[in-house]
């Protein structure tokens, strides 16, 4: 392997690290307060895909897939039904707060703590939700236009 390719790697890996730290701290204050987190997975899920897609449509040319014509029109293409599922995910949570209220969730709390923990909640997943819902047809657009760039400018 070549030293730009090994440096890629380096700092993919570096940005997973960051990544799954950032995870870590904003899921911190909820596991702090909460004994059952019913949105676990969706929100780590939101976090990772809104940071992750939005490093590659900034830093694309510094990763693995800057190169790759197959790889960057099979992404585009897997981020129609990845924008619904977040759409759905966002949704849903939603539903769930509107339909149960915040009693499920934060019930178990003493009552002067249930608000700041549950509008971090709200405005956590709020955040993060829609924020990724908006990365992943930002990200198609950018592979689009990396594509085109690729083949007629000979640049990412």
């Amino acid at each position: 392997m070549n030293k730009s390719t090994l440096l890629k790697i380096a700092l993919e890996l570096l940005w997973w690290v960051i990544t799954f730290f950032v995870v870590w701290l904003v899921l911190r204050p909820i596991y702090e307060a909460m004994y059952f987190w019913t949105f676990k997975w969706t929100n780590i899920f939101s976090v990772v895909v809104l940071l992750t897609l939005t490093r590659y449509v900034f830093l694309l040319k510094h990763t693995f897939i800057s190169n790759q014509q197959v790889l960057k029109i099979a992404l585009m293409f897997l981020m129609f039904p990845l924008t619904f599922l977040l759409v759905e995910r966002v949704n849903e949570f939603l539903v769930f707060i509107e339909e149960q209220g915040w009693e499920p969730l934060t019930g178990h709390l003493p009552p002067g703590q249930q608000p700041a923990i549950q509008e971090y909640i709200w405005g956590e997943m709020l955040f993060f939700g829609v924020g990724s819902a908006l990365a992943a047809p930002t990200f198609a657009i950018r592979m689009m236009l990396s594509i085109w760039r690729t083949r007629n400018r000979g640049t990412v």
